[in-house]
This record gives structure tokens, C-alpha cells and sequence, in this order.
């Protein structure tokens, strides 16, 4: 391990925030991340307490040549989140909130989850899109797009981004918006964290209290998988809706009879009141008679608590695409390969996409795949790192096999990838404009252990 000592006396004396070295009784809770199957050793995990504790980590990780990684929430499958040898920049301390009810916006601290900022603004009736998992970081979601359950009433997360304060490569602090840096604006909606750390978000915020919402778990055919796409798809723009097409696992909620057999749980919010959503509602509802009918009437801040969340897988292998429908022929693709998988859980998502996120110009973000009907994501979690070879190939292959148009993926999603897949994340124009912004801002490469964008 690289200067441990050295380090902590040296940057440890720098900053106002913490440094937790490997000595410390807390540096292997510090250093563990959502998905528990990485065992890497930072030289040691700074907690800034301001935008200028994160200048100082970065600029001395920076002249002495050490790995920077930067966590928000820490959910990123490829381990991003952690370094070996290198140092963590953990900005969970950074959890300001200031919300100006009145101009609907908000500043918000990057270590913030996605379910403390929700909780926070629905005080006030407020909301900002982001996805379906109250522990991931906001820097992490945001940065890569964010595709959640206002993604058609309000668009991608980045839709609602009206500025970020950032820190770059040389120690600069940046504020980045329309009007200033707007190359750099543009590339951190959806060019994820290559260019630099943000300390804080400021986003737009939107009335809404009250929602309809919560999980249908349907049986699981060609013909229902296809029906939801077009149900969803085809209603209004407050219906937004992520299926997981899966074999369904023992939950209690689930009859035992069902147990086993293909599936779709569904999650879904009718962004409105809830009189006016039964309508489209029920059309998900008439796909096929639901198993388990938990929607009903709820303050979208409550969504999260509704749905909750599991335990922390160890280790996840996905692969993402966009597509523009899932036909049954599609659909009878993924039922039949669901049994031939042996992780303990297998699955493919689909995300219905279109409404406001498709009314943004394609150019508009680093976010380019606009015109995209929906996202399919396959993915199998597991506990045995041995088996990431054979969960691999079933995943790449099944994904492949759903693919409409090419290689296409979404970078929030992604896990360890090629050149190749990291490229195919921004089509067109988009990956040449994301290398000059990095060339300018991030010639050597500082911010490289994420889905890079090389400034070669």
C-alpha cells in the first residue's frame, strides 16, 4: 500500500474534514461499498468537510500520482467507489440542503442519497426526478443521466440540473451553469465523473405531493411483457414505470404457488392525483390479472419507504441497451433465457422511456440517446466471485439478443466495460465533443477510475 503514513500526516493536516487511515477502527466500514464483493485497500479515505478540503485531496492525489476515487453513494458495480492503494474521496459529509421553496430550486450537498434529498424537499411538496433506490448518491445518478420515476412527467434527472459547483483537475473551484462554462455544463449531464468532483447540485424543483404509486406483480408472458411497454409507452406522461421481468423469488407478499414462475414486478408512479391516475393505472392493471396490487394513493416522498430495499448484493454483472419497443418476440428471447442463468437472482428491466425526456434535443446533454423508446438492462447478482465468468456470458449474450440497433448503453448502469461499450454510451457527435471538454479540463487524466473518457 502506497505512503500510508506519509499521507495521513501529510494531507491529514491539510483539511478540515477527516482522513481515515488503515489504522483506524473504522477504516473497514469506511471503506466498504454497497455491493460488498470488493476487498480493496485505499491508503486511506478522506471526508472533506467543504469544496476546499475536496481541492486539497484532489491536488495531492493529483502531484504525488495516486488513484483518485470518488464516492457519493458508493453503488457503482465496477468498484469505482474504492481504490487499492490509492485514496478515497468520500464526500458523505457534504449534506447541505437549501431549499428555496418559494423559487423552486434547490442547493443540494453531493454526498446527499437520493432518499434523504427527496425526504428533505417533499417537506415542502417539492420534488426533483431521480431513480428507484433511496441509498444511491445524488453525484453518481446525476452525473450519469438519471432515469427514475419522473423520467416521462419531468425528464432525466439532468433536466433539472440548473448548476453545480465543481472542483477540477488543478484545484479550481468552478460554479458551471448555461451561461458559465458551458462546455463543462454540458458534459457533466450524463458525461459522468471524468471532468470533475461536484460538491453541489442546484436543481430545479417541481409541485408535487401527492402521487399514485407502489408495485404490481404481474405473471410474466410474451404477450404481457409486450403489452406493458405499449401500455405504458401510450399513457399519459404522468405514468412513469420500471418492470422487472424475473422468476419470482419467495417473498411472502408473493403466493407461494407463484414462486419460481416468470413474473414482471412492477414499479410505478402516476405523477398527479391519484382520481385522475386510476385510468392509467388500470390500463398496466389490465395487462394481466395482478398477483400482488400494492398501488395506492401516497406522497411521492413516501415512495422509497413503500418499496424499500433489500440486502446489499455482493457482486452484480449487467449489461444495458436502448431499444425502441419490446415486441413478444423479444419478450419470449427473455423468458426463455431467464431459467438458463444460475445466479440466485436474474433479471431484465425495462425502463419506459419517451414523454419529457424525449422532447429535450438529443444534443441538448452528454445524455444523447433521446429518441430511445426504452432501456432494457440484464442483469444477475451473485455471491461467489468465481462465477463472474459464466454470469458474464449469459448477460452479454441475452443483452445482445435484445439489441435493436447497434451497441447503445446508459453509463449509470454500466459495470466493468471495454473501450467500446463506454463509447457506445455517447453515439454521434457526443464522444468526440466529450474529449475536447476533458482535454481542456483533465488533460492527465485525474478523473479516471469511472467509465473514462480518455483525453488520448
Amino acid at each position: 500500500m502506497a505512503t500510508s503514513p506519509q499521507l495521513t500526516s501529510e494531507l491529514g493536516a491539510q483539511l478540515d474534514g477527516r482522513l481515515i487511515a488503515p489504522s483506524d477502527n473504522d477504516y473497514d466500514q469506511a471503506r466498504t461499498l454497497f455491493f460488498r464483493g470488493f476487498s480493496r485497500r485505499p491508503a486511506a479515505i478522506a471526508l472533506p468537510a467543504s469544496a476546499e478540503d475536496v481541492a486539497r485531496v484532489v491536488g495531492y492525489a493529483r502531484d504525488e500520482g495516486l488513484e483518485l476515487a470518488v464516492r457519493s453513494g458508493g453503488h457503482s458495480s465496477a468498484g469505482h467507489g474504492t481504490s487499492e492503494g490509492g485514496i478515497v474521496l468520500d464526500l458523505s459529509q457534504l449534506r447541505s440542503l437549501d431549499v428555496d421553496a418559494d423559487g423552486h430550486s434547490a442547493w443540494a450537498g453531493s454526498g446527499l442519497t437520493a432518499g434523504e434529498y427527496t425526504t428533505g424537499v417533499g417537506a415542502h411538496g417539492l420534488v426533483t426526478g431521480f431513480g428507484d433506490t433511496p441509498s444511491v448518491g445524488i453525484g453518481g445518478i446525476t452525473l450519469s443521466g438519471g432515469l427514475g420515476f419522473l423520467v416521462r412527467k419531468h425528464g432525466l434527472t439532468i433536466d433539472d440540473l440548473l448548476a453545480a459547483d465543481l472542483v477540477t483537475a488543478d484545484g479550481s473551484l468552478l460554479r458551471v451553469d448555461a451561461d458559465s462554462h458551458p462546455d463543462l455544463f454540458w458534459a457533466i449531464r450524463g458525461g459522468g465523473g471524468n471532468f470533475g468532483v461536484v460538491t453541489r447540485f442546484h436543481y430545479r424543483l417541481h409541485e408535487l405531493d401527492q402521487i399514485l404509486g407502489g408495485l404490481l406483480v404481474l405473471p410474466a408472458s410474451p404477450e404481457s411483457i409486450s403489452s406493458f411497454v405499449s401500455a405504458v409507452a401510450e399513457a399519459p406522461d404522468e405514468l412513469s414505470a420500471v418492470a422487472n421481468a424475473m422468476l419470482a423469488p419467495p417473498m411472502p407478499f408473493i403466493p407461494a404457488e407463484h414462486h419460481g414462475k416468470p413474473v414482471m414486478m412492477v414499479l410505478l408512479v402516476y405523477a398527479g392525483p391519484a382520481e385522475s391516475g386510476e385510468a392509467a393505472v388500470a390500463s398496466v392493471r389490465d395487462v394481466a390479472d395482478p398477483l400482488v396490487d400494492m398501488v395506492k394513493p401516497l406522497r411521492y416522498a413516501d415512495i422509497y419507504e413503500l418499496l424499500g430495499e433489500g440486502p446489499s448484493p455482493a457482486l452484480i454483472t449487467s449489461r444495458n441497451t436502448f431499444v425502441d419497443t419490446v415486441d413478444t418476440g423479444a419478450a419470449a428471447t427473455i423468458l426463455d433465457r431467464l431459467p438458463q442463468s444460475t445466479a440466485p437472482m436474474r433479471a431484465v428491466q425495462l425502463r419506459v422511456l419517451g414523454g419529457a425526456a424525449a422532447r429535450v434535443p438529443a444534443d441538448a446533454t452528454a445524455f444523447a440517446h433521446r429518441g430511445s423508446g426504452l432501456m432494457l438492462n440484464v442483469a444477475a447478482m451473485y455471491e461467489n466471485p468465481d462465477d463472474t465468468p459464466a454470469h458474464r456470458e449469459w448477460v452479454t449474450g441475452l443483452s445482445e439478443a435484445l439489441e435493436d440497433g447497434g451497441p447503445s448503453g446508459y453509463v449509470g448502469f454500466y459495470g466493468h466495460e471495454s473501450e467500446d461499450r463506454v463509447r457506445a454510451a455517447y453515439p454521434g457527435a457526443t464522444w468526440e465533443r466529450l474529449v475536447e471538454v476533458k482535454r481542456r479540463y483533465d488533460p492527465t487524466n485525474v478523473f479516471r477510475l469511472n467509465q473514462n473518457i480518455s483525453p488520448e
